[in-house]
């Protein structure tokens, strides 16, 4: 008896591995056919008229491993940056933290992620089935896909798109479906109310978002992420468009669900949001998704307002030491993220909506208008495209 209950259980948690693999080939599958379609249009070719040659068939393999290592960094970044906000909120509130699995706790993501895939997977009742399983899937897809154009050092990148930025904030704004998806998919009011919720701040805080990124593409006279870093060269944007760093900080807040605008997940009043019905693996996809973005917003930040891997008073700087400022960089603000979830209370929802409406977008209109006119008196418009 006991046997057949082992069995049971080892084919239940191949089964949800195996949707794990699927999601996984899926996402590098969209970015193998991508990066192929932009190879081939930019040597002039269609699908018709595909003649590919040994050196070409070498390079996308190339590109195609790229991603895939690229995608396993990314998993194994947030695996470590869970450990360490888990250690910080710790310390902040006098308690011990993950101390046992490995070294100093460091391997507790990977057994989180174990005990995840050996859950049992509970669908309600009355749910939609096949939205209901889709969605979570759709959101750690999507928060996988915007890495795609984010240069990392001296423009290390998979695709290098002109207009890099407006991909971003296209994906992005795609999260909504997979968060009103799983919200209404659920058949549960507390979920559906929590996917409007967030739905809804998502929304709002995305226009003062992009009002902010104006100022940057004033500056710069570029969407491209690695020219945008280049433009960095004399001064980093975070000194003249401080205000604009701020709004965008605020919106990176806002758009990642975290503290004290985590109102979407508010357990007093809806127990855990549109992820109230989902356990095991699908509850695993929600959380990947939102630390992948938190990571995603702390790197966008440092491209966009903080020089990328560029050093103040340094013309000629090693790729090695490049690496070492960017990534120093990155940890800062994603221990800001943490920081700010240790010591911020959440909001009211009328406040949080209230403080977007009336505050965020009509200031960042105010300071883009500000920064137009000063660039057009000193210098005359920079081209954009």
């Amino acid at each position: 008896m006991f046997y057949f209950q082992g069995l049971l259980q080892i084919h239940i948690f191949f089964f949800k591995c195996y949707g794990f693999i699927k999601t996984f080939v899926s996402f590098s599958a969209f970015v193998f056919f991508y990066i192929l379609q932009n190879f081939f249009a930019s040597l002039g070719l269609s699908w018709v008229e595909l003649t590919i040659g040994l050196e070409s068939i070498y390079q996308l393999i190339v590109v195609f491993i790229s991603g895939v290592l690229v995608i396993i960094c990314i998993l194994l970044c947030v695996a470590f940056f869970i450990v360490f906000e888990r250690k910080l909120l710790s310390s902040t509130q006098q308690r011990v933290g993950p101390n046992t699995v490995g070294y100093l706790g460091l391997l507790q993501s990977i057994a989180d992620a174990i005990k995840m895939l050996a859950k049992e997977m509970i669908i309600p009742l009355r749910a939609t089935k096949k939205i209901f399983l889709i969605a979570p899937q759709l959101l750690f897809i999507l928060s996988l896909v915007s890495w795609i154009v984010i240069p990392f050092n001296f423009g290390i990148t998979l695709i290098h798109m002109n207009l890099g930025i407006i991909f971003i904030l296209l994906i992005s704004s795609m999260n909504v479906y997979a968060i009103i998806l799983s919200g209404w998919a659920s058949n549960n009011r507390y979920a559906f109310l929590g996917s409007l919720r967030s739905s809804a701040q998502m929304i709002s805080y995305e226009l003062a978002m992009g009002t902010a990124l104006l100022n940057v593409f004033v500056l710069s006279g570029s969407l491209n992420l690695s020219e945008v870093v280049n433009a960095q060269k004399s001064c980093w944007f975070i000194i003249p468009l401080f205000p604009a760093f701020i709004i965008f900080l605020l919106c990176g807040f806002a758009e990642t669900n975290r503290s004290p605008f985590d109102l979407p997940e508010a357990e007093s009043e809806l127990v855990s949001g549109y992820n109230t019905e989902h356990s095991g693996f699908p509850f695993a996809y929600f959380f990947l998704g939102e630390y992948t973005n938190i990571l995603l917003m702390s790197n966008l930040i440092v491209l966009l307002f903080c020089g990328g891997w560029l050093l103040p008073f340094l013309e000629n700087q090693s790729i090695l030491l490049a690496g070492f400022a960017y990534i120093a960089k990155v940890f800062m603000f994603t221990f800001c993220f943490v920081w700010v979830r240790t010591t911020l209370p959440r909001l009211r929802y009328d406040q949080l909506m209230r403080f977007g409406w009336k505050i965020l977008l009509p200031v960042s209109l105010f300071f883009f208008f500000l920064s137009v006119i000063l660039v057009w008196s000193c210098n005359g418009f920079a081209p954009v495209f």
